[in-house]
C-alpha cells in the first residue's frame, strides 16, 4: 500500500520543497494551500503530487479538504502543517490588525487542520501529526512581535498535543527551522545567519518525520543550539545582547 501525506503550505517555501521530497520517495502528497495554480504546477510536475487548495483560516473549509483527501487516499499517515505569514515592515509599527492577521493564518489556522484530522487519528488509533513552527518561538525578537507570538503558540500547543494523541498512539512532533530562503524571508532586510535552502529544510524534515521519533526537528543545528543557548540565557542579558545586535544592524 502507498503512504500519504497531507502538507499545507505547500505552494512555495518549505512547503513546496517538502511535497517534492516526499514525492520523489514514492510517497502519495496531498498538497494544499491558496494558490490553485502553483498547486496545479505541482501537480503537472510530479503525478505523486495532489492539489487540495485550502485557505486555512476557514475551519469547514480545512473540514471538507480533508474528508476529499480521505476519499481519494482512503488513509493519511502523515499531516505536516506549515502554513505561515510575516510582515516585518507592519510589524515595526505595531499593527493590531498585521498581528490578529498573523495569528489567524498561523496558530488558527494551523489549529483548523488540526481540527480537521483530530477524529481521525484517535478513531484510528495511529499516524502522524506535524506541526511547523520556528526558532523565533524561543524568544522574542524585534519587528516580529506577532510573528514570534503566533510560533510560540504553535510550539506550546505542540507540547500539550503530545499527551493528549500520544493515549492514542498517534505521534505528534514539532518542526523548527532557523532562517530557510523563501519568499517570506525575503522581506527581512537584516543578515540571517547559518541561512538554507528549502530543499535542505525538506531533507531534515523528511529524515525527522520517516526515520526518527523525536519530539523536535530542528535546524541548522549549529543555529538552533545557539537559540537555545538564549533560550534559557537570564533575560537581562539577552536583552542586552539583541540591544548590542541591533545597533550594528538595520532592521
Amino acid at each position: 500500500m502507498s503512504k500519504n501525506v497531507w502538507i499545507t503550505g505547500a505552494s512555495s517555501g518549505i512547503g513546496k520543497a517538502l511535497a517534492i521530497k516526499f514525492a520523489t520517495e514514492d510517497w502519495q502528497v496531498a498538497a494544499s494551500a491558496r494558490r490553485e495554480n502553483l498547486l496545479q504546477d505541482l501537480n503537472n510536475n510530479n503525478s505523486n503530487i495532489h492539489s487540495f487548495p485550502l485557505d486555512v483560516k476557514d475551519e469547514s473549509g480545512a473540514k471538507k479538504v480533508f474528508q476529499d483527501i480521505i476519499k481519494k487516499f482512503q488513509t493519511i499517515d502523515i499531516c505536516v502543517f506549515c502554513t505561515g505569514i510575516h510582515d516585518p515592515d507592519a510589524e515595526k509599527k505595531l499593527s493590531a490588525e498585521k498581528i490578529r492577521e498573523i495569528m489567524e493564518t498561523n496558530f488558527f489556522g494551523t489549529l483548523n487542520c488540526i481540527m480537521a484530522v483530530n477524529n481521525y487519528f484517535r478513531e484510528r488509533g495511529s499516524g502522524h501529526i506535524s506541526i511547523v513552527s520556528s526558532v523565533a518561538a524561543y524568544r522574542g525578537l524585534p519587528a516580529a512581535s506577532g510573528y514570534c507570538a503566533s510560533k510560540s503558540a504553535l510550539t506550546s500547543l505542540a507540547e500539550s498535543l503530545y499527551f493528549d494523541f500520544k493515549r492514542h498512539n498517534v505521534r505528534v512532533s514539532l518542526v523548527s527551522p532557523g532562517f530557510i530562503k523563501t519568499p517570506m524571508t525575503e522581506k527581512n532586510k537584516f543578515p540571517m545567519p547559518m541561512i538554507k535552502s528549502p530543499e535542505f529544510a525538506a531533507e531534515k524534515m523528511f529524515v525527522g518525520l520517516t526515520k526518527k521519533k523525536s519530539f523536535e526537528i530542528h535546524f541548522p543545528i549549529a543555529f538552533t543550539m545557539i537559540m537555545k543557548l538564549l533560550k534559557v540565557m537570564p533575560n537581562w542579558l539577552y536583552f542586552l545582547l539583541v540591544k548590542k545586535g541591533m545597533k550594528t544592524i538595520k532592521y
